[in-house]
């Protein structure tokens, strides 16, 4: 029996090499995209609000922006395996993004990914809607929170930006690189280092007891509604 039932996987730059909203706003969208990222990251807007500000210009067509994607990110060539490796032994892998959502299911099915189950934000008609949202919290689009305590436990939560933060203080076990490390040490949350997912599987594989949820009672991003 291996110690975790789940795992919650980012999206952006974790499953896949490259944060694809990025490259996405980049070619699509204006230079100011960032500075609404700069404001997001210092608290000052919400996810829904930055997104929706971000997308605004684009003009493509939703094929010409998967298109991009599947042409311009690709998964972590780790991931494949490694969704086998947990489905042979019974876990339950999920994608949770904060992302565009727009080309998450996509890129998975060309990297031969079926049947994940993806919670993220939606694209509708060029426009941002957020159905995985906190009912209570507006800080973020999709409530990495709320999935993280809704999975089957024990859960490992894999990650690597601000987004991550708060799914990784109720975790089990938490896997962390780049910005979440930063993030992790700072809130006192227990991780594992990793560069891909055979560090993620092997990790799994010979771990014997789980740090378990630093679970603050309000998450410290909480923005009421």
């Amino acid at each position: 029996m291996l110690p975790v039932g789940s795992v919650l996987v980012d999206f952006d730059g974790t499953a896949c090499l490259h944060d694809v909203a990025e490259h996405l706003m980049d070619r699509f969208g204006e230079p100011s995209w960032r500075d609404y990222d700069v404001a997001w990251a210092n608290g000052e807007i919400t996810t829904p609000d930055a997104l929706r500000a971000q997308v605004a210009p684009f003009t493509a067509h939703i094929d010409e922006l998967i298109a991009y994607a599947l042409e311009h990110c690709p998964v972590d060539p780790t991931f494949p395996g490694f969704v086998q490796w947990c489905r042979a032994n019974d876990v339950l892998v999920t994608i949770v993004s904060d992302g565009l959502g727009l080309y998450v299911e996509p890129m998975l099915a060309a990297s031969g990914i079926q049947s994940v189950r993806v919670i993220t934000n939606d694209w509708a008609a060029g426009t941002m809607a957020f159905p995985n949202g906190n009912p209570g919290c507006d800080r973020c689009g999709t409530c990495k929170m709320l999935e993280v305590q809704a999975a089957t436990h024990p859960v490992a939560f894999v990650g690597e930006g601000y987004s991550d933060r708060y799914g990784a203080l109720y975790a089990d076990l938490v896997f962390a690189k780049d910005a979440l490390v930063a993030l992790c040490n700072s809130d006192g949350v227990p991780f594992v280092p990793y560069e891909d997912f055979d560090d993620v599987r092997r990790a799994i594989e010979t771990a014997t007891e789980l740090p378990g949820p630093v679970d603050p009672e309000r998450c410290p991003g909480w923005h009421d509604r």
